[in-house]
């Protein structure tokens, strides 16, 4: 390599490195002094409170099971809050909580399906149990339609809070530990009688990464559970790579980038803080959205990017703070699904990097996974979910009635 070359490249990999710690917001010295996160207003239910006992409890134990209110948009169909211990991104133990949706005329060991919603939010009004009982209009004319189906089928649907007791948006292997212990737990509850069902998991975008990293993980996490298979679309499968594609222009979406870093601080406040980078107005922005859902986090960044709310620009990269990125981030994940894999995207989706889609695909190919790619014929991120429902329910359909083979197409 020739002298200009190597000064080149050198160059470029300073610009990447510097690039990457400002997306991360971590510098080597706080610009406004320390700056603890900021974590959502505690839920006034006693219900959803963290026992001191907590750590007494196995991963997936029963903590408590809550009775809810019928949902006129599941007709005939009864709702089941559960609490069960849970385990966060650094093995600490949590209290998590899970709501099942059962046919009134359901049978005994029936199919259970774990969907994995999109929780796109900071508050815990977020959270899947308290969405349900709002007119979420998305939830009404997305996943109601899509849950109607399966219950109609008798399955029964288990919708946990996999972003946790801090709304740790960003931490996407916590979701997967929430998703597995849930189905830990609602096998246990006995008025449910799934203690003998076969189970499979779905979820699309922040969904189906809890989804994919639940699928990665059982193995080694919960290797006592034997899933009949996980149908996942438009993952995120490498936050490195998204934080790469966002610079340091503004964004439409930026607003769920900053959600992401204020998720990852709750989840990992020593080793991401990104609260001591931000300047004032990025200190009120993480305030104003600490307790947000979807629209407002979409408001709070819309058309601004990092340098509107970074405190200085003079960021380096620290180690630290990428490795919490990068162990969130499933394509870096050495580890491969043991049960058969069902995946959908967009081939030309503006907010997910394709390219890791594809990668860690291959690899799982290459562990030995039967796994089955569904590209759809849309480049909208949203759509692409629609679309990719009634092949993804289909291929969950045989899996969940015991059909083999498991199709593959690496």
């Amino acid at each position: 390599m020739n002298t200009v070359a190597a000064t080149a490249l050198q160059t470029a990999r300073r610009t990447m490195l510097t690039m990457l710690a400002a997306l991360v917001l971590v510098a080597v010295s706080a610009a406004t002094g320390h700056t603890t996160p900021r974590y959502p207003t505690p839920d006034p239910d006693p219900f959803y409170a963290q026992p001191a006992d907590v750590a007494e409890y196995a991963p997936g134990d029963v903590l408590a099971v809550r009775q809810m209110p019928p949902l006129p948009m599941f007709p005939g169909t009864n709702v089941t809050l559960v609490k069960f211990r849970s385990t966060n991104s650094t093995g600490e133990p949590i209290a998590a909580t899970t709501t099942v949706l059962q046919p009134a005329d359901h049978r005994p060991d029936a199919p259970v399906l774990s969907y994995q919603h999109i929780i796109n939010g900071l508050g815990v009004q977020c959270s899947v149990s308290k969405v349900l009982y709002t007119q979420d209009p998305n939830l009404m004319v997305r996943e109601a339609i899509a849950w109607n189906v399966a219950l109609r089928r008798g399955w029964t649907m288990v919708l946990p809070d996999h972003l946790g007791p801090t709304f740790a948006y960003g931490a996407a292997r916590l979701g997967g530990l929430i998703t597995l212990d849930g189905i830990r737990a609602v096998r246990q509850v006995e008025r449910l009688r799934i203690g003998g069902s076969r189970v499979a998991m779905a979820g699309y975008s922040g969904g189906g990464m809890a989804t994919a990293w639940a699928a990665a993980l059982q193995p080694g996490y919960a290797p006592e559970l034997d899933l009949a298979g996980a149908a996942m679309g438009g993952v995120p499968m490498n936050l490195v790579s998204m934080l790469e594609g966002l610079g340091f222009g503004s964004h439409p979406v930026f607003g769920l980038a900053l959600a992401a870093g204020i998720g990852l601080e709750r989840e990992y406040p020593k080793r991401f803080p990104i609260s001591e980078q931000m300047n004032a107005k990025g200190l009120a922005a993480r305030d104003a959205i600490a307790d947000a859902c979807t629209n407002d986090i979409l408001g709070a960044g819309a058309g601004r990017g990092i340098l509107d709310f970074a405190a200085t620009t003079s960021l380096v990269e620290d180690p630290q703070a990428r490795g919490v990125v990068e162990e969130n981030s499933l394509e870096l994940y050495p580890d491969a699904p043991d049960m058969p894999v069902f995946e959908w995207h967009s081939p030309t989706d503006a907010l997910i990097p394709v390219d890791a889609i594809t990668a860690t695909t291959r690899r799982w190919c290459a562990a030995g996974t039967p796994v089955v790619t569904e590209s759809t014929p849309t480049p909208d991120h949203l759509t692409a979910a629609v679309l990719g429902l009634p092949s993804a329910l289909r291929w969950l359909d045989a899996r969940l009635h015991g059909e083999e083979p498991a199709p593959s197409s690496c």
